[in-house]
């Protein structure tokens, strides 16, 4: 077959090393017809899942943490129904943990960027990676947190009814179990920080 149906650029530059070189030119994104790699269509895709997946984790922690819990200081409450306000904290604490993706997946969903009337995308895949990973860091740590709350508040609240002074004591393994969502938290503040403007 003649070089023009295999190296379509050949038309264009003398040979098929010529329109390679052109291609990868540090301006292709301003060459007709191309499209820049770093500003793909898709990249909003990851934008829109970190956001999801920030809020879907957190939120089957905090369910985990509030249900495993609730289950320890309804059996306690039989017993002892003057404990049951202050065994309420580990569901407090595990509700506190959905709060946390949703936190998460607003700042993310206000920062995807959509196209332009021209239909060019301003949002970069450098912003859509680092949203990803800052719901994935929230998500993930406030699934782990959850579990971590339900299975001790649920433990605990039990143990308090029968020792009192297990009390202090299950509320600073609470605590720390809780701390593990605000290192995600913090760690997805940071990360949504990150961004590119494509055009810039």
């Amino acid at each position: 077959p003649p070089r023009s149906t295999l190296f379509p650029y050949t038309t264009l530059f003398r040979s098929p090393k010529a329109a390679l070189q052109a291609l990868t030119l540090p301006h292709r994104c301003k060459m007709p017809g191309t499209i820049d790699p770093l500003c793909p269509a898709t990249a909003p895709f990851f934008g829109f899942m970190g956001a999801a997946v920030a809020l879907i984790f957190a939120n089957l922690g905090a369910a985990y943490g509030t249900a495993k819990s609730g289950v320890g200081v309804s059996s306690m409450g039989v017993m002892k129904p003057d404990l049951i306000m202050k065994s309420i904290i580990p569901v407090v604490m595990a509700g506190v943990l959905g709060i946390y993706g949703l936190i998460i997946a607003v700042i993310i969903a206000n920062g995807v960027m959509p196209p332009t009337s021209e239909g060019t995308t301003k949002y970069s895949s450098f912003t859509g990676f680092a949203h990803l990973a800052a719901g994935l860091a929230c998500g993930l740590s406030g699934l782990a947190a959850g579990i971590a709350i339900g299975i001790v508040g649920d433990a605990g609240v039990r143990a308090n009814a029968q020792q009192a002074k297990l009390y202090v004591g299950m509320v600073l393994i609470l605590i720390f179990a809780e701390a593990l969502g605000l290192y995600g938290l913090i760690v997805g503040l940071i990360l949504t920080s990150k961004s590119h403007v494509c055009g810039d």
